[in-house]
């Protein structure tokens, strides 16, 4: 396991981080989820992400169970505001005005009860999980500022934001003097959206890469195969939420063209999903990608994939394989104005 420098802050990250959007307390049992974590940390794997929004709260407090009585000095825990919480079986048109955006107010409380779930006096990472059209950014920036100065927060990072936002965000930061490091964008051989805009900006910022989904929820392993139904038990089937977002990625033709990859990564010696996380981590400025898993052995093995070397003829033919399926549009970065002007392919995560 790697440990580079997030961004051009001091912190450490592990190359692969591993996170619990859509497993935890949702298509994991706890004590699975446990095991997983277990598995994380004898990998090596150091950082652990999550979200409030995640299973509506439960994910953060199933992740404060797993790594309590760990070391807390030796990870680095990160977890994210935005998105609304509710009261337990409440439907989501039942949270309250004031649960979901970045107020000083949403933003303070949700801080709180993360660190309650979760167990610890601090976070390490304090994400925003999208960028709030309805509130000033210099009020969302003084509130993570007074987080940071508090103790409570040691580094501030965002998920989603265009490199506009972001570099006005990072503006404000720097005059609030407080460590603005990272982004969390989607990112994988089908999804390069950030390529064009973000990354150049991050890069001349000195923020870091924290990249979700690099194996585009499952596809890029190569289980689901074209004209036949899912599998039974996978992400594809989950009606809590995986099913819904992984619809645009099901199409036959997208699925041809993965399993003409797989073949190709096969001939390469690996299996599909070691080619996918090599080509994600290795990619310039990309710190770090978030891991899932549903079984210990799930972590394992994406960390043998910090082995391979990736020959520039291979990546030549998988862009060619690929072809128009790879998307570049640096539009679809985008925050909602509301959950329905979420672009396709970005999945409430």
């Amino acid at each position: 396991m790697e440990y580079p420098r997030l961004g051009h802050s001091g912190l450490r990250v592990s190359r692969l981080i591993y996170g619990n959007w859509l497993t935890h307390a949702s298509q994991v049992e706890a004590e699975q989820a446990e095991a997983c974590v277990r598995a994380a940390l004898d990998a090596g794997i150091t950082t652990f992400d999550t979200a409030d929004t995640y299973a509506n709260t439960e994910a953060e407090k199933v992740l404060g169970r797993a790594l309590s009585g760990e070391r807390r000095e030796s990870l680095v825990i990160a977890t994210k505001v935005f998105w609304p919480t509710r009261p337990d079986g409440a439907p989501q048109d039942q949270a309250g005005p004031n649960d979901s955006g970045l107020s000083r107010k949403h933003v303070t409380e949700s801080l709180h009860a993360s660190l309650r779930r979760l167990g610890t006096d601090y976070v390490d990472l304090y994400q925003c999980h999208r960028y709030d059209h309805d509130t000033p950014l210099e009020e969302t920036m003084e509130a993570l500022a007074d987080l940071v100065h508090a103790g409570k927060v040691h580094y501030v990072g965002v998920s989603e934001w265009t490199a506009d936002q972001i570099r006005r965000g990072h503006a404000l930061a720097r005059e609030l003097r407080i460590p603005f490091v990272s982004n969390q964008p989607q990112y994988n051989l089908l999804w390069r959206v950030i390529e064009p805009e973000v990354v150049p900006a991050c890069e001349e910022l000195g923020m870091g890469q924290i990249v979700w989904s690099p194996l585009a929820q499952g596809v890029l392993t190569g289980k689901y195969a074209p004209g036949q139904p899912a599998p039974e038990g996978s992400r594809a089937t989950d009606s809590a939420g995986g099913q819904s977002m992984m619809e645009h990625l099901l199409k036959d033709e997208l699925l041809e063209r993965v399993a003409r990859l797989k073949t190709l990564a096969e001939e390469a010696g690996m299996p599909l999903t070691h080619l996918a996380l090599a080509w994600t981590v290795s990619r310039p400025t990309i710190t770090s990608a978030i891991i899932g898993a549903s079984r210990p052995e799930q972590v394992t093995d994406n960390v043998k994939a910090l082995e391979v070397t990736l020959e520039d003829d291979l990546l030549e033919q998988v862009d060619q394989v690929l072809g128009d399926a790879i998307k570049t549009d640096a539009t679809l970065t985008r925050s909602p104005h509301r959950m329905a002007d979420m672009p396709a392919g970005s999945g409430l995560r």
